[in-house]
């Protein structure tokens, strides 16, 4: 499945011809001054003060990766250290820039940021959103791919330069680390790659042995839903939603590809309303599916519990 906006098609309509040749203008001055000393970190966490200098300023030498994330969220947690770790690898070629949303809101709101996760870069100056929601590590890459070459083909930009492949300078002293849980590592990696029976399968053996570890349960949740909407026609689900709101299977497709694109307000109200007008074993069912989804985000999140409240009030 292809995250939404991971295509970076837009890219013309964002671009300045005097921004390209602005930004042009610096990397190639840059160069030749035997290039610009690396920042003091690859990823770096921002706030409205420090924007302009630390993404806007950089921009112009290394395409910025913005990464809107809060503490709150579950699939944040999945997606920010698969972020870190590819940008660390690109050493110096495209530069994270975490932006916590509950203290940034401003910032949240000048991108139109509409539900998190949600990753948008910055190019000479000129934002791009990249995609919105959950993402497995090969889309990921293939979008940093892109924006690299698009860097470089329309501004000149080439990123940092002089760091090894792998050792971005913001690696930080490596202390001891807890032993990692095989099984999980196995469900990981098997969700990063696409794989998402192999991911399944993993994360159940986990939550055999251990029903409680929320990792797992986070993670099953997501591989389920990405493996319920990889296969569908996404305007041929909106079309029946909208055409046939009767339909609990219409409404329950339309509620996954509204979350695994990132809607989460519409994908909880869509069920809720679905549980309302519905009975018996078919209301448990859409009941059922909205809790799972209630995974994918985490019972923290202040959606899930407004969502849960509202649940409430329509079962009792």
């Amino acid at each position: 499945m292809q995250p939404r906006n991971m295509s970076m098609s837009g890219v013309v309509d964002l671009a300045a011809v005097k921004a390209a040749g602005e930004a042009k203008q610096k990397a190639e001055q840059a160069r030749a001054g035997g290039g610009s000393a690396a920042p003091a970190g690859l990823v770096i966490d921002v706030d409205e003060a420090g924007f302009e200098a630390e993404v806007l300023q950089r921009s112009a030498e290394v395409p910025v990766v913005i990464d809107f994330w809060a503490e709150w969220c579950e699939p944040c947690k999945q997606l920010s250290p698969v972020l870190e770790r590819l940008t660390r690898e690109y050493a110096g070629r495209v530069l994270l820039a975490k932006i916590d949303v509950d203290r940034n809101q401003m910032l949240m709101q000048q991108f139109g940021v509409q539900g998190i996760p949600a990753v948008f870069a910055v190019v000479a100056g000129q934002p791009l959103p990249l995609f919105q929601g959950v993402a497995a590590e090969q889309q990921i890459r293939q979008t940093f791919d892109q924006l690299v070459q698009v860097a470089e083909e329309r501004f000149g930009i080439t990123g940092i330069q002089g760091l090894p492949e792998g050792e971005g300078e913001d690696a930080e002293e490596a202390g001891p680390e807890e032993p990692e849980h095989p099984v999980l590592a196995a469900a990981q990696e098997a969700l990063d790659s696409g794989d998402l029976d192999a991911a399944v399968r993993a994360y159940r053996e986990v939550l055999q042995g251990e029903p409680g570890n929320e990792e797992a349960k986070v993670g099953l949740a997501m591989s389920e839903l990405l493996g319920r909407v990889r296969d569908l026609d996404a305007q041929r689900v909106r079309t029946d939603a909208a055409e046939r709101p009767d339909d609990t299977e219409a409404q329950l497709r339309a509620a996954d590809l509204d979350m695994a694109g990132g809607h989460v307000e519409d994908a909880f109200g869509r069920l809720v309303e679905t549980v309302r007008r519905t009975t018996g074993e078919e209301r448990e069912s859409v009941r059922v599916r909205l809790l799972e989804l209630f995974e994918v985000i985490g019972g923290e999140d202040p959606r899930v519990v407004s969502a849960r409240g509202a649940l409430a009030r329509v079962l009792f």
